[in-house]
């Protein structure tokens, strides 16, 4: 009897101790989803599947290449850099007190030639080289709840150094409203003018949550040095497009902003004269001024990097199959040929 008693206890406390090791462990439920046995497919890239995936890349891409390229240049541009030009000769020398001379006359006229019909709409664009509007400081110069609504007038936290003038806040305020350009063009073709239609050149989602139809420009370029351009008092920020364009800040040094849309044909040969206003300054910073006239296609505007891509990858491609495929028949092996490993190679381990 006496002999029975302690491996009958010390049975049932080994049970409770691995009970309790069991409860306290941290090892998580098995399942096949976490121990990634799940069932999958695991493709086996034998020589002829490599072959066909290079040269189906190739056929598909080769041809969306040829259709984007020609896309592209079926796009007709016409590019004039009128920031040279438009100086006085007398003022070469001096360009920089030419433009911030405000009793100086910056009327410059310019005569465009067609060199291809283009079709409507006609976008016009400025063009500005070695301007950095990707600037950490100068892009949060800004104050977005100013600009979404009346209410937050008083918002310019963010907008130094343009924030307040002669103690009054200014709307909008930051150096990027500060900085808005202000050149203009008249176009004009047999002694008329030609129209450019300045609505719907914003995005309308800016339009209509960025900007407030109860906000309107307040105490705006009234400091002591004077940025770009000027804004119409009476109109609210929602309905002032170019402010809007502006303020949607550029990713690289060169960039293109939209000024408006010419909503008729220009057949080929026919001279625009553009009469223009130099006012912005770019001389201060070496930069240059360009006025685009463009069409578009259905992939944009003129941009030949897109089909050169599709054409550069699937000749690369195409390459690679034909070469694969020489290499295939001129010298095939066997898939998963054992005598090819390290150790049957050399037996003897040397």
């Amino acid at each position: 009897m006496s002999s029975n008693n302690p491996s009958s206890s010390t049975g049932v406390f080994g049970s409770d101790e691995h009970t309790t090791i069991r409860r306290n462990s941290k090892r998580p439920k098995y399942s096949k989803f976490s121990q990634q046995e799940l069932p999958a497919c695991k493709p086996i890239l034998t020589p002829k599947w490599v072959i066909s995936i290079l040269l189906l890349i190739g056929v598909v891409f080769i041809p969306i290449g040829i259709v984007s390229l020609l896309a592209s240049r079926d796009v007709v541009e016409i590019i004039d850099r009128y920031d040279v030009e438009c100086v006085p000769n007398n003022s070469t020398n001096d360009k920089v007190g030419y433009i911030t001379n405000k009793n100086q006359d910056k009327t410059c006229v310019r005569t465009l030639r067609v060199p291809k019909k283009m079709e409507q709409p006609i976008y016009v664009y400025y063009q500005l080289e070695n301007f950095y509007q990707n600037h950490r400081r100068y892009v949060k110069s800004r104050s977005d709840q100013q600009l979404k609504s009346a209410s937050n007038v008083g918002d310019t936290g963010s907008c130094e150094p343009e924030d307040f003038a002669n103690g009054k806040p200014i709307v909008p305020c930051g150096l990027i409203a500060w900085s808005l350009f202000n050149d203009t063009y008249t176009f004009a073709s047999n002694n008329q003018e030609l129209v450019v239609n300045k609505k719907g050149i914003s995005w309308k989602s800016d339009r209509d949550h960025k900007y407030g139809k109860d906000v309107f420009p307040s105490n705006f370029q009234n400091g002591t040095l004077v940025g770009g351009g000027s804004l119409l008092k009476n109109v609210s920020l929602s309905e002032q497009e170019d402010l809007i364009v502006w303020m949607r800040t550029a990713a690289l040094p060169t960039f293109r902003k939209l000024y408006g849309k010419i909503e008729r044909d220009l057949m080929e040969g026919e001279i625009i004269n553009v009469t223009l206003q130099n006012n912005y300054n770019t001389y201060s910073f070496d930069g240059k001024k360009k006025l685009v006239l463009s069409t578009t296609s259905w992939i944009g505007g003129k941009n030949d990097f897109l089909g050169i891509a599709y054409l550069t990858v699937g000749g690369l491609c195409f390459f690679l199959a034909l070469a694969f495929m020489i290499v295939y028949l001129v010298k095939p092996r066997q898939l998963g040929d054992p005598t090819y490993l390290s150790w049957n190679r050399n037996p003897g381990g040397n």
